[in-house]
């Protein structure tokens, strides 16, 4: 791995920490590597092949955490867009993310990297799902919304029955909201969508994802490289006054092994989740509970929330027949929590971060 080394061969980074409505969204803002041109997806997939040690040093410890996510600055070649941004999870490469959509422009704006209007911010970034419209209210120097237009999504299964160890028949819908959910109902299952019951909604979402990914796996219509399920959703009542429903999105942080119960855990996305609200919307739609126009305010697992609307329907042409699709605005906010540079030393035992069993599975 090398990038812009200084003081020898160290690796220096320089990243701003974010949360957005509580998920910490790490934002990396200098030094990394030059990524061949292409598209934000070829350069997402250019990056994993060869420096995949940047999101590992990043996310695992000492740098890192089992919730956090990670995100990298980098030039974007389309014309429409003025930066373009990578993210990084634990197990994958997400093409989008809504939490962390908000961080990147919390961070390109309150640091300077991009100009700063008030009060009202109008741009684009190039994530590797696509190109995303943003419109940032901001006052006295820092942004107090972020509202962005997400890729196109779409339910492409309805109410799937899937069996799931220890659980039975579940009913799955799988959606597509700049990732793929298998979404479940909270309710239904038993399990309480607060906080503090993290640990047992992280080990039925996984068991309930991983079982949809072997029994009902799903390509991008038009991206083949996407698949999924990639991560899951449990949908409930909501508990905060003015929310449409409460979820609990719970991103893998390894692999599962159906023979080792201890494997069958994750982390939970600590907000209501944009792409997860999208796919939320796009089941609501497919169902005829949404129109063009239509509000969905959803909250997360610690009580914060995002704000959807459907902007648009629009059909997309895929080789096996169109899809109906909507575009969801979801508006949401970012906090500054940190700034600083992380360094890796030559001689670091730990060049790709490390984990251990106690929080880690």
């Amino acid at each position: 791995m090398s990038s812009n080394p200084t003081n020898g061969d160290a690796l220096r980074l320089g990243a701003v920490d974010v949360h957005a409505e509580g998920e910490p969204g790490r934002v990396i803002t200098s030094g990394m590597p030059e990524l061949p041109p292409g598209t934000m997806l070829e350069k997402m997939q250019w990056l994993e092949k060869n420096h995949d040690a940047i999101r590992l040093l990043m996310l695992r410890e000492p740098r890192g955490y089992p919730a956090l996510c990670c995100n990298a600055i980098v030039p974007s070649e389309h014309p429409d867009a003025d930066a373009g941004f990578i993210i990084m999870e634990q197990t994958e490469y997400p093409p989008m993310s809504g939490s962390n959509t908000i961080c990147v422009v919390t961070a390109l704006l309150e640091t300077g990297i991009l100009p700063m209007v008030e009060p009202v911010t109008e741009l684009t970034l190039e994530a590797p799902a696509g190109l995303i419209r943003v419109r940032a209210e901001c006052s006295g120097g820092k942004v107090t919304a972020v509202h962005f237009a997400n890729v196109p999504s779409f339910a492409l299964h309805l109410d799937v029955p899937i069996e799931v160890p220890e659980l039975g028949t579940v009913s799955v819908d799988i959606a597509w909201g700049g990732m793929f959910y298998a979404i479940a109902d909270a309710d239904a299952l038993g399990v309480s969508l607060d906080g503090s019951n993290g640990a047992q909604i992280a080990r039925v979402s996984e068991m309930i994802r991983q079982a949809t990914l072997e029994q009902k796996p799903v390509v991008h219509p038009l991206e083949p490289s996407l698949s999924g399920p990639t991560i899951s959703q449990l949908s409930g009542a909501a508990m905060v006054d003015g929310a449409d429903r409460r979820n609990a999105v719970t991103v893998a942080t390894g692999a599962l092994d159906w023979d080792r119960p201890e494997t069958w855990t994750g982390a939970l996305d600590r907000c209501p989740c944009g792409t997860g609200t999208s796919a939320q919307m796009a089941v609501r739609y497919a169902r005829g509970e949404l129109a063009v126009g239509d509000t969905f305010v959803h909250e997360g697992p610690v009580g914060t929330t995002f704000n959807g609307r459907v902007v648009e329907e629009v059909t997309l042409e895929t080789p096996s027949g169109d899809i109906s699709a909507i575009v969801p605005e979801i508006s949401g906010q970012g906090w500054v929590t940190g700034m600083g540079e992380y360094v890796l030393d030559p001689t670091d035992p730990f060049p790709e971060g490390l984990t251990i069993g106690d929080i880690w599975p």
